[in-house]
């Protein structure tokens, strides 16, 4: 991602947290009161990183196919980096899969 990328995704995520809308979690152990949004996609890259696996695609392959970087798969799967939803969409895409939404029970 872009820097000017970066700081729109951040300046839109400090919206939705003044408003409320993103919940927030306080960092433990830093010199001041410092707040962030808990990561809960945790379980879904895990997910993601199987089924790549499974499919015998290696990230570099993976990232010709999206047109991204190796580099911003490999920051995904660290939980580094959190892609965007075009992205995560289209990783999910290349390794023959999709992305269904479904109403809870």
């Amino acid at each position: 991602m872009s820097f000017y990328k970066d700081m729109e995704k951040s300046l839109l995520e400090a919206i939705e947290i003044e408003k409320g809308n993103l919940p927030t979690a306080e960092r433990k152990g830093m010199p001041a009161i410092t707040y962030y949004v808990p990561n809960n996609d945790s379980d879904l890259i895990d997910k993601f990183i199987e089924l790549r696996k499974k499919e015998n695609i290696s990230q570099t392959k993976l990232a010709e196919l999206t047109g991204s970087k190796q580099q911003a798969i490999s920051r995904t799967e660290n939980k580094e980096h959190s892609p965007s939803l075009k992205l995560f969409c289209s990783m999910v895409n290349a390794l023959g899969y999709k992305i269904e939404l479904v109403k809870k029970e």
